[in-house]
């Protein structure tokens, strides 16, 4: 892990040998982080995938987060990105941007937290690059993964007439930010601390992304929100996407507080942070779900279809369609 400061070097130096270079041990293509880069070997018959995600304090975490909470994350939706292509996590690179002030044990609380899910998801640091900077807080993950050649899950493979199914419960992530801003205010401590569980600690959908190669049409992780993101889908297949709003799943949690405040709905379908997966299956492949969910470890739901034409409809229960303001996140 290369650095670029030269008055910091003695500093960083110890910082990759004290706390970083534990998280490569178990990673020989990182080389012990002793050289300016990694060597990586792909398993024969694979192809490489390769995402980065970046994080920066105020924007997509809040600076009271707990350190280890933060590198978990980071982590996580890397891994998600691996889920929503069907690959296995090999390694990942790290790029650390850490303001002046930051103590060495706030640094060391988030190894600590990348060490935890490393052991949790099987992959291992291979190097990157930390530096000082004024601020604020910044960090950048990039994660590679393995899939069977030409075999990747893509987002343009939908056909007119494919089921839309998402894993897990959609909304909690969204509404996890707002219990932890205090905006939820009818949620007993049970309820709340769920919800921010979800919006901190996302579950990458590793397996059922794997189990979904060579079956589902096309597949995305929902980050932005769950229009957005299968908006993404009927895009690059050139199709519509008809979603049923009761048919969505919702965690107890998200029930009880879209219950008490209609105006909830609109922020579990757009407010995306669930990370979890969406994706289209053939209508004949409907019956493959009970053994998708078993081999994904996830519950899975049918939430609509692709139809012809374009954009996202979301319809209520008695055939009207739903207005809504917003897609999703906007990243600009």
């Amino acid at each position: 892990m290369a650095g670029t400061e030269r008055n910091t070097a003695r500093g960083e130096f110890a910082l990759i040998d004290g706390i970083l270079k534990p998280l490569a041990a178990g990673t020989p293509a990182a080389l012990g982080l002793t050289d300016d880069a990694a060597v990586l070997t792909p398993a024969k018959g694979k192809d490489l995938v390769l995402t980065k995600d970046a994080m920066v304090a105020g924007v997509h975490f809040r600076e009271s987060d707990m350190p280890g909470d933060i590198a978990r994350k980071l982590l996580r939706v890397n891994l998600s990105d691996l889920a929503a292509m069907g690959a296995e996590p090999v390694g990942y690179l790290l790029a650390t941007f850490w303001p002046e002030a930051l103590p060495l044990s706030w640094i060391q609380e988030f190894a600590d937290g990348l060490g935890q899910d490393q052991e949790e998801f099987g992959i291992g640091l291979l190097g990157g690059d930390t530096v000082r900077t004024p601020g604020p807080l910044s960090l950048s993950l990039t994660a590679i993964g393995e899939v069977a050649k030409e075999k990747a899950l893509r987002r343009n493979g939908a056909g007119a007439g494919d089921l839309i199914v998402v894993s897990g419960t959609i909304g909690d992530g969204a509404l996890g930010l707002l219990a932890l801003q205090e905006e939820l205010a009818d949620l007993d401590p049970t309820e709340q601390e769920y919800l921010e569980d979800r919006y901190h600690l996302p579950n990458p959908r590793l397996s059922l992304g794997q189990a979904l190669v060579g079956r589902a049409t096309s597949c995305i992780d929902i980050s932005d929100g769950l229009i957005a993101d299968i908006g993404h889908i009927a895009e690059e297949s050139g199709l519509a996407a008809v979603i049923q709003w009761k048919k969505v799943p919702l965690s107890d949690a998200a029930k009880i507080a879209v219950e008490s405040d209609d105006a909830l709905v609109e922020r579990v379908l757009t407010g995306g942070d669930d990370y979890e997966l969406a994706f289209t299956l053939p209508l004949d492949q409907r019956d493959d779900l009970v053994k998708l969910a078993k081999e994904g470890g996830v519950s899975l739901a049918i939430i609509g279809e692709m139809v012809e034409g374009e954009g996202v409809r979301v319809m209520q229960e008695e055939g009207v369609e739903m207005p809504i303001s917003s897609s999703g996140w906007q990243h600009f």
